[in-house]
């Protein structure tokens, strides 16, 4: 860990010092044990890189699913000045808006048999359309007007149209819309990607995920959310399609046009001013893509709830929405800064908020207890649900998953050749995909253990375990 010249400041909290042309120093957050995992040297040039964006303010942070991104680092956050500072599309991610939703089914995972798993996820797998380009095979393609609609009232529409339940936009991290969104600073082509997409995972690490909720850490916030040990969780990761990497791509072809790319140390990081013309027109560019997304994942849950109700007659209304959180975002929030309230733009890449209790944006519940914080790992370990302490630090935020330890390529070459299903089988989960290959890059230790970054979220004082989550059911993207 010396040789990363990192100076421990606090539980699993360590400093980065800032050197050459960086304007704040880099805060991570880790175990030393993390820390000595191969492969974290270049994630860590990427937190010194951001610290060079004009505008950062405090530090240029990484969490401990801390992995390789463009520009930005995934897992990264830096919060810049709301009017001095830049905003980077690097800094999201071409996944716009990418997220996870909870939800629970209010029934005993144990008193699934094998054959109503098996038709559970097949019946998923047929009403979910997953895998590189794939859209929704059930509804039209979006109108003009559709788009005009959706873009600005995000999963609101889709609820309007039948998707769901209004109580779903109470659990959803800002309503399930971000404001300022604008149809017509996005671009024809990226329309035309996106158009046939609402309500499928696409490709990739994204899935939809059924398991058990297997152990309660903090029982007294696990009721107000009225999790129940041994009940049925669905976990939903998907985000804004070809629409949200069109949008992105755009501003970059537009921001590196304009010259915003100059004396930065890494042209991925390009950014523009907030308040320019460019900035500007990405910001409510974003926020469209954004909005898209929460349209998505909100299609996305009414399929699995048909699902559910087809196979095992549950009625739709009794699967509820504990959360949906955004993990690429870039979004103005009010911080505290050398003591003074300050508008800043904060980027979350592969990041989720943590808002702790007395938020005032949270809805009453979570304004009691903090906010769910949703933390996905492989598929066959654990994903973890926790609950948001508002570290003032990271501007409370929190990591978004266990994070990549093993590249796509790597684990397909690893995989090459054995029986993937049969190995998932081992380990107790039934998965579906699109193609063997999404399984092979996708296999459990092409990740960190969720439960050691998890662990030293919660050591860092960031957000606390409230249920760790056992999947056994897997459509993969």
């Amino acid at each position: 860990m010396s040789n990363h010249n990192l100076k421990k400041i606090g539980p699993a909290t360590f400093l980065l010092p800032a050197s050459g042309g960086m304007r704040v120093p880099g805060l991570i957050i880790a175990t030393e044990a993390l820390l000595e995992e191969a492969g974290i040297e270049q994630p860590l040039e990427q937190v010194r890189n951001v610290a060079h964006l004009p505008g950062i303010v405090n530090y240029s942070i990484a969490m401990p699913d801390i992995h390789w991104g463009y520009g930005f680092p995934i897992g990264g956050v830096a919060a810049m000045d709301a009017e001095k500072g830049v905003i980077s599309p690097g800094g999201v991610g071409y996944d716009i808006n990418c997220g996870v939703r909870l939800a629970i089914v209010p029934i005993a995972f144990a008193s699934l048999n094998a054959a109503v798993k098996k038709e559970l996820l097949q019946k998923i797998y047929e009403l979910v359309p997953s895998g590189v380009g794939k859209g929704q095979r059930s509804i039209q393609s979006l109108t003009d007007r559709d788009y005009h609609e959706l873009l600005q009232q995000g999963a609101r529409w889709s609820v309007s149209k039948g998707y769901g339940f209004a109580q779903d936009l109470e659990q959803c991290e800002s309503h399930g819309q971000i404001d300022d969104a604008d149809p017509d600073a996005v671009s024809k082509e990226a329309k035309n990607r996106g158009k046939d997409q609402l309500g499928s995972i696409g490709s990739g690490n994204h899935f939809v995920e059924i398991g058990e909720i297997e152990t309660l850490f903090l029982p007294d916030i696990a009721k107000e959310w009225n999790v129940v040990q041994g009940h049925t969780y669905v976990l939903i990761h998907s985000g804004s399609r070809g629409f949200g990497h069109q949008v992105c791509q755009d501003a970059l072809n537009t921001f590196i046009q304009q010259g915003y790319a100059e004396g930065l140390p890494d042209r991925q990081l390009v950014a523009a001013p907030i308040q320019s013309v460019a900035g500007k027109h990405y910001f409510r560019a974003m926020a469209a893509a954004a909005n898209f997304a929460f349209n998505n994942r909100q299609q996305i849950l009414h399929e699995v709830r048909r699902a559910f109700t087809e196979v095992l007659r549950i009625p739709a209304e009794e699967i509820r929405l504990i959360y949906d959180v955004c993990h690429n975002i870039a979004k103005f929030e009010t911080h505290l800064v050398d003591g003074k309230l300050k508008k800043l733009c904060v980027h979350r890449k592969g990041a989720t908020r943590a808002f702790g209790p007395k938020a005032e944006e949270l809805i009453p519940l979570f304004r009691k207890t903090g906010q769910p914080v949703l933390v996905p790992g492989d598929m066959a370990r654990a994903s973890h649900l926790m609950v948001g302490l508002g570290n003032p630090l990271t501007w409370c935020s929190s990591c978004h998953g266990a994070g990549r330890a093993r590249s796509r390529v790597k684990s397909l070459a690893h995989w090459k050749g054995k029986d993937l299903h049969r190995y998932m089988a081992g380990q107790g989960v039934s998965v579906m995909a699109a193609s063997n290959r999404t399984i092979a890059e996708e296999m459990p230790d092409a990740y960190k253990d969720v439960d050691a970054v998890v662990a030293a979220v919660e050591e860092a004082g960031l957000a606390n375990r409230v249920a760790r989550l056992r999947p056994h059911l897997v459509v993969k993207g």
